[in-house]
């Protein structure tokens, strides 16, 4: 039975981040994921993009990744309106004494350069699934769908929001299914986007552009359930007249440039982290609305912590001490993060006047308070 010092569950852009991290150590990883690990890019935008932070950009540029990227495009600012009151709020690079806020950048294209960084480490990937797992004294047992088992010291879950690991382990969730879909495509305009991320918040959903190049942007426009499927409903001609509207043709007629899709957003915190000799990490650990673009950010900060604490520490691989330092350090961030979102996507949905008119003020007093925007542009960019 083959034995590995820690074995990765899911092969996507987190769990590969950490085995690259974790390949500085003389240590033997070893990545289950029955997909392909390393996706091929099209002449075509994929639709599904990450508006990536500086401190991500830190992480990948450290363990050789980011140089691999193909593609990528730096915004240098983020503007937000509201349909219902006079609230408009925006951040900018310049205020922060910074070249940009961050780059949007294709997952699969992550996920293709992460592949790349890895072929030149002593990593093994295993194209299998997971059917079940044995805790051992000092670690697990894997049984994999070929037939074959694998032991391992640290057994990380980096399987997605429905985290086979965590099921079997018996780890519960604290769910809050928002009763809506991400409708996802990649767009065409007539005018620039200005190298700039915006948001429009409707009465009844909200429109993201997150730009991919001058004339070009995928969309995340996130609905209530009704009105997503009469939106998916529509011809692309058709959704691309109701997506130009809903922001103002600010940037002119829109035409579609790709499929488009849509996914159902469900906030979900896993009730714990940690067991001896395990530990979660990304969609696995935690999974939030999308509205903000936070997702992988708080999945690379999980590498980030999670390879400091095990890099640092001279106590046997998988110790539940260091674990929970781990926990303690990430559960914090992540839960302030999902609460916040939550919390703004309550906030947007009302359309009372009062709160319609606090909804404005408040968007506008941030926005003419220095201190206090810029104290949330530091926690957006992972800096705080």
């Amino acid at each position: 039975m083959k034995q590995f010092d820690v074995v990765i569950v899911g092969g996507g852009m987190v769990g590969q981040a950490l085995a690259l991290s974790l390949s500085k150590q003389s240590c033997s990883i070893a990545i289950i994921e029955p997909n392909n690990p390393n996706p091929s890019l099209a002449e075509d935008f994929h639709t599904r993009v990450s508006a990536i932070t500086p401190k991500s950009e830190k992480l990948l540029k450290d363990i050789g990744a980011w140089e691999k990227l193909k593609r990528k495009q730096a915004f240098v600012a983020t503007e937000v309106w509201d349909q219902n009151s006079h609230g408009n709020l925006g951040f900018s690079a310049t205020d922060e004494g910074l070249d940009y806020l961050g780059h949007i950048i294709e997952n699969d294209a992550i996920q293709s350069a992460l592949y790349k960084s890895l072929q030149v480490t002593e990593v093994k990937f295993i194209s299998a699934k997971v059917n079940d797992l044995t805790k051992l004294d000092q670690g697990y047992e894997i049984e994999l769908d070929d037939q074959s088992s694998i032991n391992c010291k640290l057994l990380v879950g980096a399987d997605g929001a429905r985290s086979k690991v965590r099921e079997i382990v018996g780890i519960t969730t604290t769910d809050n299914d928002y009763q809506q879909k991400a409708i996802v495509c990649n767009i065409e305009s007539n005018k620039d986007f200005e190298s700039t991320t915006w948001q429009r918040f409707l009465s009844d959903s909200i429109i993201a552009l997150l730009p991919l190049g001058e004339h070009k942007a995928s969309i995340v426009w996130s609905a209530e359930n009704c009105l997503a499927d009469e939106l998916l409903q529509l011809s692309q001609s058709e959704f691309a007249k109701r997506l130009s509207a809903g922001v103002e043709y600010r940037f002119g007629e829109f035409s579609v440039v790709s499929p488009i899709q849509a996914f159902p957003l469900i906030e979900r915190s896993s009730t714990e982290y940690v067991q001896n000799n395990l530990v979660l990490v990304g969609d696995a650990a935690h999974n939030i609305h999308p509205l903000a673009g936070q997702g992988v950010n708080l999945g690379f900060s999980d590498v980030i912590e999670l390879s400091g604490q095990l890099l640092s520490n001279s106590k046997p691989l998988g110790d539940y001490s260091v674990l929970r330092q781990y926990a303690r350090a990430r559960r914090l961030d992540n839960e302030l993060m999902a609460k916040t979102m939550t919390g703004l996507n309550w906030i947007y949905k009302e359309n009372n006047e009062p709160l319609r008119w606090l909804r404005g003020f408040g968007m506008n007093l941030i926005n003419e308070t220095p201190v206090l925007k810029s104290f949330l542009q530091k926690h957006a960019l992972g800096n705080l």
